[in-house]
């Protein structure tokens, strides 16, 4: 059937296809991040998976301008200032650091993939109604630590000495100091505080932490540490220590376990803060998402190199299983 010369399944389908793919307008996401692209593939995939739902489509109407820190976190407010300089329509950021830059650079809208707790950075005033020109995602790292050393108990002696490697110099490192520290006592283990800034000084905890008979590690995501977690999951196995990370990303390399958010799923759910900004609406009035589901990924196979038995009970809990 037509009306006048134009099939009627081509109208169908222009009025289904997304507004945004009609409008003729090319969009720029700036990207603010620790790593560089080829060790984010897995999340970047996420975001523009969201995005290309939503009808942007990189090479189409959409580019995205990359920016990696490359592991030093002090480089954020350059390639902060960098990016605002190429005028994007909005900068998605990993990391408080990299989102506190972008915040600082102008007033472009931001969106987080994930920030340990943007309130106490002062990132945001509140998370319901966060005002200013930043929106996005929490990961509340800063609050998991309690339960991260309650998982890696299981699996060292009691009275065990736990080293916890961050970076006392970050926005939200007192925060899980001060949840770390109490939570070991309470659990009957030690704690040590290990502070890392750089390649440099986080060799030289590790080290560190052999010379004061740790007999497991604590790992949170800090910029520094997941831009170095190779280092982190190999020294692991050299010494044959069970370390409990903060991120997927370390298990999927071959660290032991993990507990917490999975980060592609942030990214996914950060694309529909873009399209809504997109769109026309305010950052300052979309509420920061809180995450809804926490995942506990053991590494069997690590596992049995390491010579360390996961209890079963263990393994029931877990939400993936890497054999």
């Amino acid at each position: 059937m037509k009306i006048g010369t134009v099939p009627i399944f081509l109208i169908a389908l222009a009025l289904a296809a997304p507004a945004v793919a009609q409008s003729g307008k090319v969009y720029r996401i700036g990207v603010l991040e620790i790593a560089p692209a080829s060790a984010n593939r897995a999340n970047m995939d996420a975001l523009l998976r969201g995005l290309s739902e939503a009808g942007y489509v990189e090479g189409r109407n959409l580019i995205i301008d990359y920016r990696s820190a490359d592991g030093h976190p002090e480089r954020f407010p350059e390639l902060a200032a960098d990016l605002v300089r190429a005028k994007p329509d909005v900068i998605v950021t990993r990391g408080t650091s990299a989102a506190l830059a972008a915040k600082a650079a102008g007033a472009i809208p931001v969106v987080m993939t994930t920030s340990a707790d943007p309130v106490s950075a002062r990132v945001v005033p509140n998370l319901a109604r966060p005002g200013g020109n930043v929106t996005g995602l929490t990961t509340l790292v800063s609050e998991l630590g309690a339960k991260r050393l309650e998982i890696l108990r299981e699996l060292v002696p009691p009275g065990s000495r736990i080293a916890a490697i961050l970076n006392l110099g970050g926005p939200t490192a007192e925060a899980e100091r001060g949840q770390i520290e109490p939570a070991a006592r309470s659990l009957g283990l030690q704690a040590t505080i290990l502070d890392v800034r750089d390649a440099d000084t986080l060799n030289q905890a590790l080290e560190t932490a052999l010379e004061q008979g740790a007999r497991a590690l604590l790992i949170n995501a800090e910029a520094v540490v997941l831009a170095n977690r190779r280092t982190i999951v190999d020294f692991a196995a050299k010494h044959k220590l069970p370390a409990m990370y903060s991120a997927h990303e370390f298990v999927a390399i071959g660290g032991l376990m993990s507990y917490g958010v999975h980060y592609p799923q942030l990214y996914y759910r950060a694309s529909s803060y873009v399209d809504k900004i997109l769109k026309g609406a305010k950052p300052g009035d979309l509420p920061i998402e809180q995450p809804t589901k926490l995942n506990l990924v053991i590494n069997l196979k690590t596992a049995k190199a390491l010579g360390i038995a996961i209890p079963r009970e263990l393994l029931l809990r877990a939400d993936e299983v890497i054999q």
